[in-house]
């Protein structure tokens, strides 16, 4: 029996909701029916970011913060049903991966924003959530989680291939027929170079990396931020905001006057050269690299790219049948089919867990 399930996605870039709609074989294969999507409010977006710093207050911020981000899921979850003529009761699960605030696998957490309770009462669909929890609880860093979807849906039986997601953090999984699945975080994907572009031109985002393109390579700058130490650990690792933010990047920064166009470049040319480096040295005899998130519309980061990795082909995860913009979503509306029938859903080799784990708790409708 085919079942429909909806992934709901907001990622470290804390631009908005993707939803997508999925059905389901019997087998667990995925195939995207539609897909929409919902901005952030400029308003939400700073409650969000101003939660990432420890501050006063925190437990009422949060809490009104996980009530409007379920006030949003709810408009983009019925927005695609009523964009494909369905009702709640031809969905399965909403299976919604909430808003990372704080990331802190060291200390054996991490927190997803958003009220699931409400959510299932305003869509009328049971809700499964908190995916990261019980891999962490089992020991693994509580991400990244999609490798095991890309392994499902992206592996090939003759092609050493990368499936590297650019959202705020990038993401790689190594696919590769003679050697086992491994996946981790590279370092910042666009979350530095949004951070600012949004400071000194007052933009989301650099658009195509045109700002970037503009400005010259600060060798210096470049070798201090590469000098972190999280780019120098072995995976299983991952990252995020509570790293990786703008107080960390002015910090590096601190004596230094390198022009804010210059600042720019050297943070695509960190993006570009984390993913360059880690995909050289954790995957050998790689053939092509296929991108995903938002990084795959910055085109002078691929070009980049591109250059870095010269005898690989650099290109979006569209030429394997799922657009760009899908995969992260399909990938949580995936680990909720699993849920729904016990299956693991982590990767113990790619997390650190100690052994597969069932992900996700429920919130029925």
């Amino acid at each position: 029996m085919n079942e429909r399930l909806i992934g709901l996605m907001s990622g470290t870039s804390l631009d908005g909701v993707d939803a997508v709609l999925v059905r389901f074989d019997e087998q667990g294969a995925p195939s995207v029916e539609a897909d929409h999507f919902l901005a952030y409010p400029p308003r939400l977006r700073e409650q969000a970011l101003a939660l990432q710093a420890r501050g006063d207050n925190e437990l009422d911020r949060a809490a009104r913060l996980a009530n409007e981000l379920a006030e949003l899921y709810a408009q983009a979850v019925n927005g695609l049903l009523a964009a494909q003529a369905l009702a709640p009761a031809d969905i399965a699960a909403v299976a919604c991966h909430g808003q990372t605030i704080r990331h802190a696998p060291d200390a054996g957490y991490t927190w997803q924003a958003g009220n699931m309770a409400r959510l299932a009462e305003l869509t009328g669909i049971d809700v499964i959530a908190d995916f990261r929890s019980r891999d962490l609880a089992a020991g693994g860093q509580g991400a990244p989680l999609v490798p095991a979807f890309h392994q499902a849906v992206f592996g090939a039986p003759r092609q050493g291939r990368v499936i590297l997601n650019i959202g705020g953090i990038s993401n790689l999984t190594r696919l590769h027929p003679d050697l086992p699945v491994i996946g981790f975080d590279c370092g910042p994907g666009n979350m530095l170079m949004d951070a600012w572009c949004l400071h000194h031109q007052g933009s989301p985002y650099d658009a195509d990396g045109q700002w970037a393109a503009q400005g010259q390579v600060d060798a210096s700058l470049l070798q201090t931020l590469l000098a972190e130490s999280f780019f120098l650990q072995p995976p299983p690792k991952s990252t995020g905001r509570d790293l990786f933010d703008l107080p960390w990047l002015e910090q590096k920064l601190l004596g230094r006057h390198v022009p804010a166009v210059d600042v720019q470049a050297t943070l695509l040319e960190l993006s570009a050269l984390s993913i360059a480096q880690a995909i050289t040295l954790h995957c050998p005899s790689n053939q092509a690299v296929y991108v995903c998130g938002g990084g795959a519309r910055n085109g002078a980061l691929m070009r980049r790219l591109t250059a870095l990795l010269p005898q690989q082909r650099i290109t979006g995860t569209a030429e394997l049948g799922l657009p760009e913009h899908q995969v992260e979503a399909a990938a949580f509306a995936w680990l909720g089919w699993r849920f729904l029938r016990r299956q693991a859903g982590n990767l113990p080799e790619v997390t650190g867990a100690a052994g597969e784990r069932v992900l996700g708790a429920l919130y029925p409708r």
